[in-house]
């Protein structure tokens, strides 16, 4: 086994075990237990303050927190509930030297794992650590789920993606329903697929559909298939998306844009577990696992009437929240390395990467697209490039892509009002009487208004047209 030693954020101890995080202002005590569960097998890191420990789970990913109940800056249950809020399915056990039954009851059913009394046996801390990290799924994190292969589509070394494979690992064994939410280009229908892989169906059908995309009057039949006949143009049978995806995964992205009457259907199709073609008279079971994706406020969609209640709770079982590539700007130089890969291959180019400048322009700018953004930048570069290193310029003209150029109210209004000139005065061959008549302005008005840009009406006189065009060919 390895050991090295940090000191950001505490000590760490790196072996082969479950990452540890333990938080405690008592020096003594810390190296006391990293020694005794590092001798365990645990990898442990340390922190001294609530602060302290929300910066590590910041940066690194953790299997368990075990802290102390009165810390420097917060008590320890402000510090669970602050956990709690970002990494939900992430194990804490909380240790006290002032300990009460009222307290330990209140805890547990706030959700802490484990509630122990100091001095407390090393035993009993080990058992409950065993406890949560079975439970929790991340006993034999590492090396088994690597080669499990599940997620290998999933690019990321960050601790909020981590978070959120973690517990989609942890959901992907049962048939609960799953919710996946995100911005748009945020890896929603990835992270669908990885679930499916790592659940018993991964070795039947996968299918995926975007309710957004298909016109209303053809969903219906795109989801639960058509017998011949059943409506103008049904020359065959057809058979739905969910009668295809039987034994397997049906992933419903965008189920936010589902039309009401359609929603309707579907909650059948989940209560009943059978679905009906249309121009069918008898329904036809299925077994079909559903993860539903929205970049949508469902909740507001709710208040307005636009999503039904009951629907909404049958495909919410489970909730998985994908954080935008913004929130994990780590993961952007290796997905961007990836990405530049792969499109190496498809245009036959020797590229080797980025240059460093140029990688720092990724890393520090906006992405409102999330890793589909990325991906067409990444994609323009490589098709421009003509050195084996991509060069920031590149990258720099990527990112300004077909965007519209950011523009002050004031600054807009005098190019409205150039270009609006230019055109009255090339309706009017230059002739200002009647372009101010146009322009419902009066001639000195008028005059003063081109003197402030500079234009010479004589340029747009006729004859002198091919002038005008190269004189004010900027202004076009």
């Amino acid at each position: 086994m390895r050991t090295s030693q940090t000191t950001a954020g505490g000590a760490v101890t790196t072996q082969g075990g479950a990452h540890l995080l333990l938080v405690d202002d008592d020096a003594d005590l810390l190296r006391l237990l990293s020694m005794r569960l590092g001798a365990s097998g645990y990898r442990v890191s340390t922190a001294e303050s609530a602060e302290a420990a929300l910066a590590c789970l910041a940066v690194e990913r953790f299997g368990l927190v075990v802290s102390d109940v009165r810390l420097p800056d917060r008590d320890g249950l402000q510090l669970f509930e602050e956990i709690r809020q970002i990494w939900p399915a992430l194990p804490v056990i909380l240790l006290t030297a002032h300990g009460t039954i009222p307290d330990a009851v209140e805890a547990t059913s706030r959700g802490v794992f484990g509630y122990l009394t100091k001095p407390f046996d090393s035993k009993a801390l080990l058992d409950k650590i065993v406890q949560a990290l079975q439970i929790a799924g991340t006993a034999h994190a590492g090396e088994e789920r690597t080669a499990a292969g599940w997620r290998d589509d999933i690019i990321s070394h960050s601790a909020r993606m981590a978070t959120v494979l973690d517990e989609a690992l942890l959901v992907a064994a049962s048939d609960a329903s799953i919710l996946i939410r995100g911005d748009s280009g945020t890896g929603k229908e990835l992270l669908a697929h990885a679930i499916h892989n790592a659940s018993p169906r991964a070795d039947k059908p996968f299918i995926a559909i975007n309710c957004g995309a298909i016109p209303e009057q053809l969903l219906e039949s795109e989801l639960f298939g058509h017998m011949k006949g059943a409506f103008t143009g049904a020359a065959t049978s057809h058979t739905g998306l969910f009668q295809a995806a039987d034994g397997g995964t049906i992933f419903l992205d965008e189920i936010g844009d589902m039309p009401l009457a359609l929603q309707v259907k579907l909650l059948r199709v989940l209560q009943e577990r059978a679905v009906r073609p249309v121009g069918a008279s008898r329904a036809l079971e299925i077994d079909v696992r559903i993860l539903s994706a929205t970049h949508r406020d469902l909740e507001s969609a709710l208040t307005e009437g636009a999503f039904r209640e009951d629907l909404f709770y049958r495909l919410n079982v489970v909730s998985l929240t994908l954080p935008t590539l913004d929130e994990r700007r780590e993961d952007i130089p290796l997905l961007a390395n990836h990405f530049l890969h792969g499109l190496a291959r498809k245009y036959q180019k020797r590229l080797r990467g980025f240059a460093p400048d140029a990688l720092e322009a990724l890393t520090t700018a906006a992405w409102p697209g999330n890793i589909r953004q990325l991906q067409n930048v990444v994609e323009q570069a490589c098709a421009l490039a003509t050195t084996p290193l991509i060069p920031v310029t590149l990258v720099e003209r990527a990112l300004r892509g077909p965007s519209i150029e950011a523009l002050s109210y004031a600054e807009a209004k005098l190019r409205f009002e150039r270009n609006y000139l230019i055109q009255l005065l090339k309706l009017t061959d230059g002739n200002v009487s009647d372009a101010a008549r146009l322009a419902d302005r009066n001639r000195t008005e008028f005059y003063r208004l081109l003197q402030r840009h500079s234009l010479t009406p004589s340029l747009f006189r006729a004859e002198t047209a091919d002038v005008a065009r190269e004189r004010q060919q900027e202004f076009i």
